[in-house]
């Protein structure tokens, strides 16, 4: 029996999902996704590794459709929620799955997907339900999921993950971030992605806790969930944080004193998914008395790096390695390095066993001896890792220096008109690349020849950008990660 499973039968009648208003046991949920099963087995003993991707809102239907795909033997593919119809049939295409499992609501999108490629298309409902049957044992060597990377310069990769890859990534955060039966958390994140998946959702059922959800993020949905004084573990990516953070600031100041008592009770606040500001740590610590425990991770290895639960949360780090997970930082020769910047690389049974039917790129991914080579530079300052950027747009190489994008945007949130930012390098033929900056400001307009010279008395003269651009949004991925590539389309 796969150990979520197990986990969760353990809970009988506990609520485990609070969704559309309505609560659902753990027995209910374990009986929903063996009736998954059956629908999906339809006869056969074993899917035996079959991709079966699936389109469905999160919540209840959510899980029962994960976990009937896992206990029939098929490998998981969630479908991005808000991806167009040429996304989509890539996913379909790469994975070669022959069946779909969707909500209603997206059978006008998928119908005609489905049948141009002959995919079958299976609509959930009442009448889509059936008696379970006997279902396969599992080995945890089986593959388990394939979730798509956000395709940053090519077309994205299939991440594929096992059950024992899965097992170690959740176990792992259940012991670091403590999590228990009496934990109720509410996901605001999206389910194709494995913050959503593994952190929030996983890592509450596993632990037997309840895992709440809400039709669609609005921060005054968020802010009246928390008020109900349920909820005591969050977690986001910093773009949210950063829009409650702006409607605090608009509330009566009665509202904002029930709102922050509330927040104050709540065991854990994290942040991940993209770098956290400085200054969106700091506002979110005056408001509710929580600094904000920051880590690392992606989709071939979910969590690496996390701020201690309990210990210091260090402002701009990500804290130390996970039980079980080895990181070093290593040079362009895969040598690690002591006492400077170099690329993490990671080892353990966290880590992804291949990209989806692209063999060459998985070898490239990794070391001769065995390290998955992330792309991500970092270095190691009092014991914590601080991220320093990705290799390939997060380290700007200008006239011999290697400059870290994030540390610039840093500077320039501090700036009074500066909303937000993105540093990009750009190609140029006498420095290699030049530092570009697009600059989001609070309103109205200002002179970017003067917010050069206010850098000028905060950094080197080699970090100040040498572009400024003007935009009224970045372009962000599902996640709220600025694509900067897009970014660098737009100088």
């Amino acid at each position: 029996m796969l150990e979520v499973i197990r986990q969760a039968r353990a809970q009988g009648e506990r609520c485990s999902i609070l969704s559309d208003g309505q609560e659902y046991s753990y027995s209910e949920l374990i009986e929903a996704s063996q009736n998954i099963s059956s629908l999906l087995l339809d006869g056969r003993k074993d899917l035996q590794e079959d991709r079966i991707a699936f389109m469905v809102d999160p919540g209840f239907d959510y899980v029962s459709c994960l976990w009937g795909i896992w206990q029939a033997g098929g490998i998981a593919v969630p479908l991005s929620l808000s991806s167009p119809a040429p996304a989509i049939q890539y996913v379909l295409d790469d994975t070669a799955c022959h069946l779909v499992v969707a909500s209603l609501a997206y059978t006008p999108l998928l119908e005609p997907l489905c049948k141009a490629t002959g995919v079958k298309l299976v609509v959930l409902g009442p009448s889509k339900t059936s008696l379970p049957v006997s279902l396969p044992e599992i080995d945890v060597t089986r593959r388990a999921m394939i979730l798509y990377t956000s395709g940053t310069t090519n077309q994205p990769k299939g991440v594929v993950t096992t059950h024992k890859n899965l097992n170690a990534q959740i176990s792992t955060l259940v012991k670091a971030w403590e999590w228990t039966p009496r934990d109720h958390t509410l996901c605001v994140l999206p389910l194709h992605h494995v913050h959503g998946i593994i952190n929030v959702l996983s890592c509450s059922l596993w632990a037997g806790a309840r895992c709440e959800f809400i039709p669609d993020f609005d921060p005054l949905g968020v802010f009246r969930v928390f008020i109900q004084g349920h909820v005591n573990v969050f977690m986001a990516v910093p773009t949210i944080y950063f829009k409650l953070i702006a409607l605090w600031e608009l509330m009566k100041p009665e509202e904002q004193l029930t709102v922050s008592t509330t927040l104050k009770a709540m065991r854990l606040m994290i942040s991940g998914s993209a770098a956290l500001p400085v200054s969106v740590m700091d506002n979110w610590e005056k408001i509710s008395g929580h600094k904000l425990l920051e880590r690392y991770g992606m989709t071939e290895l979910g969590m690496v790096l996390s701020n201690p639960y309990d210990g210091p949360r260090k402002a701009g780090k990500v804290g130390l390695p996970l039980e079980g997970v080895g990181v070093r930082l290593c040079d362009d020769q895969n040598t690690p390095v002591v006492n400077e910047p170099g690329e993490i690389q990671v080892r353990g049974d966290n880590v992804f066993i291949e990209y989806w039917r692209k063999p060459e790129a998985t070898q490239a991914s990794f070391t001769p001896d065995g390290w998955f080579k992330t792309g991500d530079v970092a270095v190691l300052e009092e014991g914590y890792y601080r991220i320093l950027g990705r290799k390939s747009v997060d380290i700007i190489k200008s006239g011999g220096y290697k400059i870290s994008a994030l540390e610039i945007e840093e500077v320039l949130r501090t700036h009074p008109l500066v909303n937000d930012c993105a540093v990009v390098g750009l190609e140029n033929e006498e420095w290699g690349e030049i530092v570009a900056a697009a600059i989001v400001l609070r309103s109205g307009n200002m002179n970017l020849d003067e917010l050069g010279s206010w850098l000028k008395e905060r950094i080197p003269p080699y970090r100040v950008p040498r572009r400024f651009l003007q935009l009224d949004d970045l372009p962000r991925n599902a996640m709220g990660k600025v694509t900067k590539n897009e970014v660098k389309k737009l100088f």
